[in-house]
């Protein structure tokens, strides 16, 4: 069940935050895109070797693309402030596919992660979403800012042992 990985002794979080350098998850779908495993999804350019960016399979704006770090992490809630260099690139990342893309207005724009466990993929991705809009009503509903299920990222204050990731 969610919070259980297989063959592991008791209850445990969806996935490590980070696994031992160079480490994948078998069965993750966002490690075998970042392999290149995945023939369906071609992976766009990216400035960093650490991230890749792809289109989402099931787009939900004229512009929707995941950033995803290319070793195994876990979701938004386990990241601590070692993570805030990567969750920074990602973002960098999310704003250059965009420019790329001949879309400019950065207004327009809506960069965030699902909270879990409002996250279906229990690796590490952000949500790149333009124009914001042209979400249309459900897509409004799913990545609403200030929700219990997606939050933007802005500001990442440093919380003790975790980040707390605050809309803007």
């Amino acid at each position: 069940g969610a919070g259980r990985d297989a063959g592991a002794r008791g209850p445990s979080p969806p996935c490590p935050l980070v696994m031992a350098a160079g480490a994948r998850r078998q069965g993750c779908v966002f490690c075998r895109i970042a392999r290149q495993e995945e023939p369906g999804t071609a992976l766009l350019p990216c400035e960093y070797e650490d991230l890749v960016c792809f289109r989402d399979i099931r787009p939900n704006a004229p512009h929707h693309y995941l950033v995803v770090p290319v070793e195994h992490m876990g979701n938004c809630k386990t990241l601590k402030t070692e993570h805030i260099p990567v969750v920074k690139r990602m973002m960098e990342v999310g704003k250059a596919v965009l420019q790329k893309n001949n879309f400019s207005d950065l207004s327009n724009i809506r960069m965030g992660f699902h909270w879990p466990p409002f996250c279906s993929i229990s690796h590490l991705h952000l949500h790149v979403l333009a124009p914001a809009s042209q979400l249309g009503f459900l897509s409004r509903l799913v990545y609403r800012i200030n929700s219990y299920w997606f939050i933007t990222v802005s500001v990442i204050k440093y919380n003790g042992k975790s980040l707390n990731v605050y809309a803007y």
